[in-house]
């Protein structure tokens, strides 16, 4: 029997984490994959998905306040 893998917009807390301290950094922070990475101990798929979360919340809090 094959392992299942979440659905795409589950994440890991890691990655919950990661997003959530990103979308509170100005948006002109350099390298912001490495950083990711070397701050929150992730992967590159995980920093890129960590990227898309945190620019949703940005969206998020401009529209919802």
């Amino acid at each position: 029997m094959s392992t299942l893998t979440p659905p795409e917009h589950e994440h890991s807390a890691a990655v919950e984490t990661a997003a959530m301290w990103l979308s509170e950094q100005p948006d002109d922070l350099p390298n912001k994959m490495h950083e990711l990475q070397q701050r929150f101990g992730l992967t590159a798929g995980q920093a890129a998905q960590a990227l898309t979360v945190a620019r949703q919340y940005k969206v998020n809090r401009r529209a919802f306040g």
